[in-house]
């Protein structure tokens, strides 16, 4: 077995003072309905991100969550509803997070439309500002502006930090998460979301032994 740290780069929220930090040590003691402990990889397989997902289970609607889009319109994340959604939370300043977001533009890329959705919801308090530039400059130009300078996303979703991605599903039921970056635009993820896309009735179950899934 191995914690959380020793899989990832993860960064975390201090108590309610808005101290981040990068993760160096065991991880705090996680909410009723989320495992800590994380399996190994099966032998041979590749380093993408896979190994931490966690199924939910039972299944549960995601919380009412509301954001703003580049237009400053409010969003609500039920409009989705009927697409896969990939819920990735994120911040400028969080290494990790800038290291997935170009993989996670590819993704939008290959797999979005009406069957699949990439939700970046940015956490950083400078909103569109600080965000737009960052896009610019990255060159992102398949994800869509959705911004929560409030960061109230965070508590609505009992997250422990950043980035941390929900997989969530057409009836707008939390499939899982995944804690720390991921290849999301390597064939094996591609795979694995293209598994989900023709299921709305609960996960379908993949055959790797590296998958963690909560006890509910």
């Amino acid at each position: 077995m191995r914690t959380l740290a020793a899989t990832a780069i993860f960064c975390v929220i201090l108590g309610g003072a808005g101290l981040w930090v990068a993760l160096a040590g065991p991880s705090a003691p996680p909410p009723a309905t989320v495992t800590l402990t994380l399996t190994q990889p099966s032998p041979g397989a590749t380093a993408v991100g896979l190994e931490k997902f966690r199924y939910m289970e039972p299944l549960k609607p995601v919380p009412a969550l509301t954001f703003l889009d580049g237009e400053g319109r409010r969003v609500d994340l039920s409009e989705f509803k009927g697409r896969l959604v990939l819920l990735n939370l994120w911040a400028t300043w969080c290494a990790p997070c800038v290291k997935e977001m170009p993989a996670l533009d590819r993704l939008q890329a290959q797999l979005g439309g009406p069957g699949f959705q990439v939700v970046a919801l940015s956490v950083d308090r400078g909103g569109k500002d600080q965000v737009a530039p960052f896009y610019q400059r990255t060159g992102v130009k398949n994800l869509a502006l959705y911004l929560d300078p409030s960061s109230a996303s965070m508590q609505t979703l009992t997250l422990r930090g950043l980035p941390t991605t929900l997989l969530v599903d057409q009836e707008g039921r939390e499939l899982g998460r995944i804690e720390g970056a991921v290849e999301w635009d390597s064939p094996e993820v591609v795979a694995f979301l293209r598994k989900h896309m023709g299921h709305g009735g609960g996960p379908a179950r993949d055959s790797r032994g590296g998958m963690v899934r909560t006890g509910g």
